[in-house]
């Protein structure tokens, strides 16, 4: 299965936004951390985080399983927009985890 989010929000709300995904990654660190990889590879789950602020270049994201942050933190301009997509995908066994714990 697969998962897609999208927000688009204002550079003052960028940290409760941050704060989402954090939460989502670092459950998925905790259950199923060592099992990361494409799914089509025999990984149990894997991830991709975007962001892309006004008049930028898309930018990957990381999460660090040690810091519990993600890196680099997207830098925030008063009055500017920051666009983050996150893309989760896993196994059934992922799958059913994910949507027991988050209420799906």
């Amino acid at each position: 299965m697969t998962w897609d989010a999208a927000a688009r929000v204002p550079a003052d709300r960028l940290p409760e936004l941050l704060r989402e995904i954090t939460t989502v990654l670092a459950w998925a660190h905790a259950e199923f951390g060592p099992l990361r990889g494409p799914v089509e590879s025999g990984g149990l789950w894997d991830y991709d985080l975007q962001c892309e602020r006004d008049g930028q270049l898309l930018q990957a994201l990381h999460y660090d399983p040690d810091a519990r942050q993600l890196s680099p933190l997207p830098g925030r301009l008063s009055g500017e927009h920051v666009s983050l997509t996150l893309s989760l995908s896993g196994s059934p066994t992922f799958a059913e985890a994910f949507t027991e714990h988050f209420g799906l």
